[in-house]
């Protein structure tokens, strides 16, 4: 549903010069989709420029203004959930704060109805446990309703040739937001432009997993206390692993973060990623030494080398995989407060002994998915 995605209250000197194109020349949405610039938030009132071009519209956005963004009963300030760069950490924080509620409701209040007559089309074109369990969980638990398709790419149009946009068309029709994992980088984009009702990007190939990166920067802030001044060490298939890119994307919003990235040669953390850090001021640093790092920083971020990614170059894949392994002897030179984190599945990059250790986080971590999913569909469906 995005057209224009603003999520900051201040305003860059080069904004002036951006042009962000809406899709619709009856109605302004307020919230794009732009790697290129700082999101920034945006009223309705905000004063604009707009010229017609065919069906399309140009918006020139002229000032932004502080505003009491989060009272309840606020449209949330983004129509869609696509990338990690969308947020910033005034919305992180009031995110974290419904997430809190949900937690609430979830422990107190089965049986709540706020999304009662509310429907979610669950969209997956690749394999998943957590992430379309803990969404469909999070709409029921909230009064509302799924319509699900496990296996998409195989039990849906798409098998038969249909295009995404095709898809998303139709399915659009039956609910009132979506939420797609796909294996083509960039298709919750090419979704999220289709569709006039809101699109999450439950992981697009190599591309990002924006939800995932939420929980675990909610997850850092729950079990570290803070997250201004971390230290975290990313591990494994940094190239492929779309978790690992949101989450830097998101660490870069907090002050004095530095992040260490370990990873076997063929799957190194990618130069954009790093290019982002670097040009936000976020220290980082290569090691081929789990030990070291391990013993600095306050999360050890581990992630499993993905077969799926490496297509018949098995050989890549063998070589990558087993090299850094997270076993007791990390955790004993770990620091006391310092959690041990996982997206999931694993495989043998984190051995089961160190399951039963109060630092390893990655099931808390999970539970956390829960929460700010809830947090996710509400604010997304019903506003603050």
């Amino acid at each position: 549903m995005s057209s224009c995605a603003f999520s900051t209250s201040t305003l860059r000197e080069t904004l002036p010069n951006h042009e962000s194109v809406c899709k619709k020349p009856s109605e302004f949405k307020k919230n794009c989709i732009s790697a290129d610039v700082s999101h920034m938030k945006l009223t309705w009132r905000n004063s604009m420029t707009w010229k017609q071009t065919g069906s399309r519209l140009k918006c020139r956005a002229l000032d932004v203004k502080n505003t009491d963004a989060f009272l309840k009963g606020r449209l949330f300030q983004l129509d869609d959930v696509i990338e990690a760069q969308q947020f910033d950490r005034e919305i992180l924080s009031a995110i974290f704060e419904v997430a809190r509620e949900m937690e609430t409701i979830e422990k107190k209040s089965r049986g709540n109805q706020i999304l009662k007559g509310f429907l979610m089309a669950t969209l997956f074109y690749e394999p998943s446990t957590r992430t379309r369990l803990s969404f469909e969980s999070a709409m029921k638990r909230l009064g509302g309703e799924v319509l699900t398709t496990e296996n998409a790419l195989e039990f849906s149009s798409a098998a038969k040739g249909e295009t995404l946009e095709d898809t998303i068309r139709t399915v659009e029709g039956y609910s009132d937001i979506i939420v797609m994992r796909h294996f083509e980088s960039g298709a919750a984009r090419r979704a999220a432009v289709t569709a006039n009702i809101p699109v999450i990007n439950a992981g697009d190939g190599p591309g990002q997993h924006p939800t995932q990166a939420l929980l675990d920067v909610y997850t850092i802030e729950r079990e570290i206390g803070k997250l201004d001044g971390i230290k975290v060490g990313l591990v494994g298939d940094l190239a492929n692993g779309r978790t690992v890119r949101s989450l830097a994307y998101l660490l870069a919003k907090y002050n004095d973060v530095k992040i260490y990235f370990v990873s076997p040669e063929v799957v190194k953390m990618k130069d954009d990623i790093k290019d982002y850090l670097t040009s936000k001021g976020i220290k980082w640093e290569e090691s081929a030494d789990l030990m070291e790092v391990a013993s600095k920083c306050d999360v050890v971020y581990q992630t499993r080398i993905q077969r799926e990614r490496f297509g018949e170059r098995v050989d890549l894949y063998d070589e990558a995989r087993g090299k850094y392994i997270v076993n007791r002897d990390v955790l004993s030179v770990m620091q006391k407060h310092a959690v041990v984190m996982h997206p999931l599945p694993r495989l043998d990059e984190i051995t089961v002994e160190v399951d039963d250790d109060p630092r390893a986080a990655y099931f808390r971590q999970a539970k956390n998915g829960l929460f700010i999913r809830m947090a996710l569909l509400k604010l997304l469906l019903l506003g603050w």
